[in-house]
């Protein structure tokens, strides 16, 4: 898991694709005037529809446009409806109501949510969508519905106007997810539940939250207060994460890590390490030939599972003990308790059996990582009914695991695993060949229904790396290509390059914050540039709002970026946030008309970092960031260039005002596709 060699193996050109297109995120411009694609083309959609039909005509979403929710189910619609209803006052920046009534009040322009269907090839989430002049969503069950909604949401997001057609759209896996290591570091509570509501964006509903590891245990404890870090969440704020998770149909699985990866619980607890025979006590396994071990994980395990209403809980059990040589205390444990034939391992495969039982009286299916089940090595076996979540090629094969009654999740760190000051999802391969009934080393099963998905894995093994808007903008990507792979419809484009302005127009899920501040004139507006280094550090990341994703030039000098203002704008202030590629000479400039520009700021002695230049004179259209010297052997490199009217010059820059002629813009490919 998070010791596998993913912190050791270099990386291919895919990976390194990969990882970079994971910096891209996307463009938040609300119900864009233009339809987003030909009237007879499958709509664009992240996962895409499995089945479409073109129809005539088309729906448009307008001031008076309303959701209804079908009156003889509004028991069971009625949170998916106001979600909806919510979501869609965001996108379009004023009130949209949501009402419930019979099919007969819908007029054009509103959009209708119903359930009855008798299509029972949907399943429990899928649904129809029937475009027209209204848009109706029928499925099977309120998650269907909901599903259905994401999809209009998507569109809609990319333009007011919808083809006509119909829809039938349905997962193929069960689990679609993400996991967080907020054990190693701590996410806050909005980090976390941006990521709920992203999940959901994508039709994604695992929410796999790995609670306690190296550096930290992250739940507020009544039963042992002494092993929670000072960094925590409280049991209150876990609840209200979890019924916003049930809002947007997104289950939070709980994690907390034993018998290995206990550092913090042993840190308070020390007479519970576990000491091998020279002596030597371990930071991280408990002992598991303590009684005084199963007394404390008992405490934890009955106190939180109450708390996690999903029917999961995930004990982890991974990376414990390699050599059993080491510790006859295991051995001796073992054989006092499961016979004379037991081995050091089973005092492992016991604790495991008896973790499972525990969490089976509290009503729930237990989890656990694939690393620590190996054939041969122990008299018993981990009980059938346990749900493994296989990473990597150690012991049991997949095929092997369900033989032996498992159902299995796929967790293989290539293409899963994203880790700070380590490897990043080979997207590439995950977009363009892998599925999730691929397993790491290339291994598949026979049985592709006793897989129940797959999910990305944040793992913060180096945890200052980076920061949480970083592993956003880092993983948007990614996310992206699994929630497409795990649905499983057929791919709207064959190549990631191709996938990635689709992703870039759909964008983050309505409410999405950004890092910059109110009144930034550049956000999301159209950009141009000279060049980019790679796609996946394409220009519209310079306006995204988010100080974790970035646009990045060729390796020459000049270069340029331009920024369309959408009409003549006073600019007094503009900020500048350099990656480590940054201009050591630079103008600011404006035109009105793209060509004839006056500079506004000038400077030969730049050393990057944030610059806020402020007391800036002019206005225009357009505004220039034109680069004529590079401070590094690189390109250009920039997080965010941000636009200002503060209404007060502050004067800490001189304007500098020198009419400047050039040609044409040239927009960048990247551009030019979204």
């Amino acid at each position: 898991m998070r010791f596998s060699p993913h912190a050791r193996v270099s990386p291919g050109p895919g990976a390194v694709l990969g990882a970079l297109l994971g910096l891209l995120l996307a463009l938040a411009v609300p119900l864009a005037q233009a339809p987003a694609h030909a009237a007879d083309a499958m709509p664009r959609t992240i996962p895409a529809l499995q089945q479409w039909t073109a129809g005539t005509g088309s729906y448009t979403f307008g001031p008076a446009s309303r959701v209804i929710t079908d009156s003889v189910h509004s028991s069971a619609l009625g949170t998916t409806g106001q979600v909806f209803a919510d979501d869609l006052t965001q996108l379009a920046g004023r009130t949209v109501s949501h009402t419930s009534g019979p099919a007969s009040d819908v007029r054009p322009g509103d959009l209708f949510l119903t359930l009855g269907s008798t299509d029972t090839a949907l399943g429990t989430e899928g649904y129809a969508l029937t475009v027209a002049p209204s848009v109706t969503v029928r499925a099977r069950t309120d998650a269907g519905a909901f599903y259905g909604t994401r999809t209009v949401l998507q569109l809609l997001k990319q333009s007011p106007t919808i083809a006509a057609g119909s829809a039938r759209d349905w997962p193929a896996k069960p689990e679609r997810g993400l996991m967080v290591d907020v054990g190693r570091k701590f996410f806050t509570l909005p980090w976390l539940q941006g990521q709920i509501r992203d999940l959901a964006y994508l039709k994604m509903n695992y929410f796999h939250l790995h609670v306690s590891d190296t550096y930290g245990f992250r739940l507020e404890s009544v039963s042992h207060p002494e092993i929670t870090s000072a960094e925590h969440y409280t049991k209150q704020q876990i609840t209200d994460l979890i019924a916003l998770g049930a809002r947007y149909h997104v289950t939070v699985v709980p994690e907390i890590d034993m018998p290995g990866h206990m550092n913090t619980t042993l840190a308070a607890h020390p007479e519970l390490r576990l000491t091998n025979s020279a002596g030597t006590a371990s930071n991280q396994y408990i002992d598991l030939s303590n009684p005084a071990a199963y007394r404390l994980i008992k405490d934890l395990i009955t106190e939180y599972l109450p708390l996690f209403p999903a029917e999961y809980w995930h004990l982890g059990a991974d990376e414990y003990v390699t050599n059993y040589a080491n510790y006859p205390q295991l051995l001796s444990y073992a054989r006092d308790h499961y016979g004379a034939d037991a081995t050091a391992k089973d005092a492992y495969y016991g604790f495991i059996n008896w973790a499972d039982s525990l969490v089976r009286a509290g009503g729930k299916t237990m989890r656990m990582w694939n690393d620590g089940i190996k054939p041969g090595d122990g008299t018993i076996t981990p009980n059938a009914d346990i749900t493994v979540d296989y990473f990597n090629v150690y012991g049991l094969t997949p095929q092997q695991l369900i033989e032996a009654g498992h159902t299995v999740q796929n967790a293989s760190w290539n293409p899963t695993y994203y880790v700070f000051g380590g490897g990043r999802p080979n997207t590439q391969y995950m977009y363009e060949t892998w599925n999730p009934d691929i397993f790491q080393g290339g291994s598949t099963i026979a049985a592709p229904s006793r897989n129940r998905g797959s999910k990305l894995h944040v793992w913060c093994d180096h945890p200052d790396a980076e920061t949480e808007e970083r592993t956003a903008a880092g993983i948007m990507t990614p996310m992206r290509a699994l929630a497409q792979r795990t649905w499983g419809s057929p791919l709207l484009v064959p190549t990631l390059a191709e996938f990635q302005p689709i992703a870039t127009a759909i964008g983050r899920p309505p409410g999405w914050p950004t890092d910059t501040a109110a009144g930034d004139l550049a956000l999301g507006r159209p950009v141009t540039v000279s060049s980019t280094e790679a796609p996946a550090l394409a220009a519209e990341s310079a306006v995204d709002g988010s100080y974790g994703s970035r646009w990045s030039s060729a390796f020459a000098d000049p270069q340029w970026l331009t920024i369309d203002l959408g009409g003549s704008q006073a600019v007094d202030r503009v900020k500048l946030t350099w990656e480590a590629a940054y201009a050591t000479a630079f103008q600011i400039q404006l035109s009105d008309d793209g060509a004839t520009w006056n500079t506004v700021y000038s400077t030969t002695s730049a050393s990057g970092g944030t610059q806020n230049l402020t007391g800036l004179n002019g206005s225009g259209r357009f505004l220039r960031v034109n680069l004529t010297q590079r401070g590094t052997v690189y390109g250009y490199s920039l997080w965010e260039v941000e636009a200002y009217h503060d209404g007060a010059a502050s004067a800490e820059v001189p304007a500098v005002t020198s009419p400047v002629a050039t040609s044409p813009a040239v927009t960048s490919p990247v551009a030019a596709t979204t």
